[in-house]
């Protein structure tokens, strides 16, 4: 198993001792309840990062003789400047602040979002950075 398995069994483990510690000081069911789902979701990304991890075979981090060099090369894709999640995100406050002032700018709001949206996604179909 991955170390990132065991971090996160480690951690979930821990909030799963914690809850009904919790639950029996405090009878607070909102905090246990949230301790539960953190346990909940711990596990959750244990499981996702140990089917992940079998899928990936010699990877130099799990090498007990891994070199730095052993992990070289390509890392992926990294996209360069964008002004879109700009946009995207003044179009979201646009229709935040058109729920408290009227629903004339969130239909604004939404229709910048939705360019917004669209010109994130398709933003390395078209210009310079065509792909």
């Amino acid at each position: 198993m991955k170390a990132e398995t065991w971090i996160m069994v480690s951690i979930g483990t821990f909030f799963g001792i914690i809850s009904p510690i919790y639950w029996i000081l405090s009878s607070d069911p909102t905090g246990t309840s949230a301790l539960v789902m953190t346990t909940l979701l711990c596990f959750l990304m244990a499981f996702y990062l140990g089917v992940v991890a079998k899928q990936i075979p010699g990877r130099p981090e799990d090498l007990s003789d891994g070199e730095v060099a052993d992990g070289a090369g390509e890392y992926g894709f990294f996209p360069p400047y964008s002004w879109w999640p700009l946009f995207t995100a003044s179009a979201i406050a646009v229709v935040v602040v058109g729920v408290a002032i009227g629903w004339w700018l969130v239909i604004i709001g939404v229709g910048l979002l939705g360019m917004g949206v669209v010109g994130w996604v398709f933003e390395y179909y078209r210009g310079v950075h065509e792909h």
